[in-house]
């Protein structure tokens, strides 16, 4: 039986806001690091910098890669069939824990990267060093997102909260002792970041390991590894639609960074005034996002059921709602990008500058929360290759380029600087939107099951 729209609401504001909570529990890890490694030098701030740039972008691939593993498990959720639940986590946690060590070769064998992208030798062997750490890390990051894919595609993304919160918690103590040499060990400065991420990383996916295999609520599709399953075609589909999920938030990641790196050359004010729009739209990003995870698994419940009314209700709630984040987005940042800056810092240039940015950046959140969720409900229906293609063209076939143009270039008007690309990023993030609802649409016209 098909929900109803307010039931449909209530279910995706359940799924959605621990997951929202969980995001920036995340996020916050980067923040401590930075804090504490910023206070033993300048130096350690870098290579912690540094080694996040490198990182992070290896993580986000691998979130990607995963991701699609939740619609797949929802779709048989859906459909009632719970006794393929287990077999089926079993191939994602295959995937998972090949993605992770993978993550570790590379991790560990970063040294002609830095000397590729000119980084300071000052700092080379740092960065070395605290990706060396994390680097362990990263097989028990990917079985928590495996196991995320687990948890919510039975909705109960509660764990994901509370784990997070845990392991941000558990990441400042960590932090302090082996940052500045407590308990009997000696101090390894911003190093430490890198060894106190990894542990934090295993703490995770231990409690995780726990909570889900103890609590109640996953009785009904309990884990167990005996007998274990084997099933290379299963896991091959997963990494037939997780790769191309994972090269789109490369994609879009990559572009973000190559506007840094062109912004990075025009002096210091305007490098923080960007940084400072970016950093704080990016924070927001998380709402509509967390949204468009919820998507996914609503949209492969409708799919399991073969309930075309109650698919269509979910789409349509999923796009209300992110339609109305984008809209509270826009007029946050126009009635608040004087005091948003402030938070970040006192400086008047960087103020006057950010709070400009700000004003651009409210162009695109409405278009960024359509193709985010346009995104979503896509993978709900296990469609990930041509959505990759769109938006590889959107971002770079239409946003860096037009960017490039406006900022740098007399060719359309006089050179904007910084907000020539930003209003790149409008016109790629909007292409991104227009096309994947446009791929959307043909998708509804196809056989959804």
């Amino acid at each position: 039986m098909s929900v109803t729209a307010r039931q449909e609401l209530r279910t995706q504001l359940k799924l959605a806001l621990p997951i929202f909570g969980g995001q920036l529990a995340q996020s916050a890890n980067g923040f401590v690091d930075t804090v504490m490694s910023g206070r033993v030098s300048a130096l350690d701030l870098a290579a912690v910098a540094v080694g996040a740039s490198i990182w992070v972008p290896v993580f986000l691939f691998m979130t990607g890669m995963l991701m699609s593993a939740t619609s797949v498990l929802a779709r048989h959720v859906g459909a009632n069939q719970l006794e393929r639940i287990n077999p089926l986590v079993h191939q994602v946690m295959m995937v998972a824990l090949a993605i992770g060590i993978l993550s570790v070769v590379v991790l560990c064998n970063t040294a002609p990267l830095l000397v590729w992208m000119d980084v300071d030798p000052e700092i080379r062997p740092m960065v070395v060093d605290y990706l060396f750490g994390l680097s362990w890390g990263m097989p028990a990051i990917a079985i928590v997102l495996a196991l995320r894919s687990y948890t919510e595609a039975l909705s109960h993304t509660r764990p994901v909260l509370i784990i997070s919160v845990i392991g941000l918690l558990a990441n400042i103590p960590i932090n302090y002792v082996l940052i500045y040499g407590k308990l009997g060990i000696p101090a390894m400065g911003g190093v430490g970041c890198g060894w106190a991420t990894a542990i934090v990383m295993w703490i995770m996916a231990i409690l995780m390991l726990l909570y889900v295999h103890r609590h109640r609520v996953y009785r009904s599709a309990r884990l167990s590894l005996r007998p274990f399953h084997w099933e290379p075609k299963t896991m091959l589909y997963l990494l037939k639609l997780g790769f191309p999920v994972g090269l789109t938030i490369f994609f879009e990641v990559s572009v973000f960074c190559i506007i840094a790196l062109l912004i990075s050359q025009s002096g210091a004010v305007i490098v923080a005034g960007h940084q400072i729009a970016l950093n704080f739209t990016s924070l927001v990003f998380m709402l509509p996002l967390s949204f468009a995870l919820a998507a996914t698994t609503r949209v492969g419940h409708a799919r399991g059921r073969q309930d075309e009314a109650g698919l269509r209700i979910a789409i349509a709630t999923a796009f209300k709602i992110t339609l109305a984040i984008g809209a509270l987005t826009v007029t946050m940042l126009v009635a608040g990008r004087y005091w948003i800056p402030l938070i970040y810092t006192d400086n008047a240039e960087i103020i006057a500058l950010a709070s400009y940015l700000l004003l651009f950046a409210a162009l695109y959140q409405v278009s960024d929360a359509i193709q985010v969720t346009a995104n979503g409900v896509l993978r709900g229906f296990e469609d990930t290759a041509v959505p990759m293609v769109l938006t590889l063209f959107a971002y770079w076939g239409v946003g860096l380029p037009i960017g490039y143009t406006l900022a740098t270039t007399d060719i359309i008007l006089a050179a904007m600087g910084p907000s020539g690309f930003w209003l790149g990023l409008f016109a790629g993030l909007s292409s991104a939107a227009l096309l994947l609802t446009w791929r959307l649409r043909w998708r509804l016209l196809q056989p959804h099951y």
